[in-house]
């Protein structure tokens, strides 16, 4: 896959193509879609990471406090969308994600977010602390401190 410029810096990029039933009555993509591939990035990353691993082992895993999306472009189908995801700050329960949106048939973003991750703890329905592996998993990928 073929990463543009504007997605070197995203620690996790994922290729998404736009669905038919992804467009509304007006004939682009609804807003409620770019929240999905927020997610489906988020996931991805996480994924890389393992903090999908961690909640099997420990039940410690990530749920979502906040989520917000400036849309930029219009998209519609057909086309193919890149999905960066990337962490920019890790804070001591919680951390935030960058996301970007990016239509290959545009050739631009087409939209920019964010979201706040929590390190839940499941088993016993409190915030708990970033996980060191998780800390250091994603200051790895990162390629600095965060």
């Amino acid at each position: 896959m073929h990463i543009p410029a504007e997605l070197i810096d995203y620690a996790h990029t994922l290729a998404w193509p736009i669905q038919w039933g992804d467009q509304d009555l007006y004939g682009h993509v609804n807003n409620t879609i770019y929240l999905r591939w927020f997610e489906s990035g988020r996931i991805g990353y996480l994924e890389k990471i393992g903090f999908d691993k961690l909640l099997e082992r420990e039940k410690i895993g990530p749920i979502l406090a906040a989520v917000q999306c400036n849309f930029k472009r219009q998209l519609r189908y057909p086309d193919q969308v890149l999905i960066g995801s990337r962490v920019a700050r890790i804070g001591r329960t919680s951390f935030t994600m960058e996301h970007v949106i990016y239509s290959t048939a545009l050739g631009s973003i087409a939209a920019t977010g964010d979201s706040t991750i929590v390190a839940f703890d499941y088993q016993r329905q409190i915030p708990t602390p970033v996980p060191a592996e998780m800390r250091r998993a994603m200051e790895e990928l990162a390629g600095k401190a965060l």
